[in-house]
């Protein structure tokens, strides 16, 4: 039985992501990393008054570079990253997996930033004056989200995207392709920064939703 579920592990490791992620995100690991949804919410969503952004239906491959680079202190936070810390690697594979396949829960309802607004203008034409394309051009159309490298922003909890792009400010997050959000957050005033959050927040995202 042993030697079986060797060559179980070896030859089809999915098996073990399947089976422990979904204990990882209900109870934890007991070494430090406690459960996911306590944060995320059972079905992946977040929990916007609290700035917890969505993880359901984002990229595997983007979750687990971003609980990686946690770890590695690319990306500071003071919770995430004891925790990511407590994650093996085989744990944050499994966890990014998991959170990939959910179905994207709509956000809530609510006001609708204006199309002429700054948040607007920001996000679907930049400021050229200042050398700040427009998000759209990397994040997609309405900020649905491109590939591993550019994640959905539409949805998201306006103060998770507030305190990113302060992050980014401030250099507590530095694990961005050629550091094109680092330059680009500082080019920013405050007002900016929450117009175009508060915009992305209001838009639909997409993917496989309920």
């Amino acid at each position: 039985m042993h030697v079986l579920g060797t060559v179980l592990v070896l030859a089809w490791p999915w098996l073990v992501h399947a089976a422990d992620a979904p204990a990882l995100v209900r109870e934890g690991n007991g070494r430090g990393a406690p459960a996911c949804q306590s944060c995320h919410g059972a079905d992946g969503g977040g929990q916007p008054a609290a700035g917890f952004p969505r993880l359901a239906g984002l990229a595997a491959g983007y979750l687990e570079k971003q609980l990686t680079d946690y770890a590695a202190g690319t990306r500071e936070h003071p919770v995430m990253q004891p925790i990511a810390r407590a994650l093996g690697a085989t744990e944050r594979t499994a966890v990014a997996t998991y959170y990939s396949r959910l179905p994207v829960p709509p956000p809530p309802s609510g006001p609708v930033p204006a199309d002429d607004g700054v948040g607007a203008t920001l996000a679907t034409r930049g400021r050229w004056s200042q050398r700040v394309p427009a998000c759209e051009q990397c994040h997609g159309p309405g900020g649905i989200g491109v590939g591993a490298n550019f994640p959905p922003l539409a949805g998201q909890p306006a103060a998770y995207l507030e305190a990113q792009l302060q992050a980014w400010q401030q250099g507590r997050r530095r694990n961005d392709p050629l550091q094109l959000m680092q330059h680009l957050s500082r080019a920013l005033s405050a007002q900016d920064v929450s117009a175009v959050a508060h915009w992305f927040a209001a838009q639909r995202p997409q993917g496989n939703t309920p």
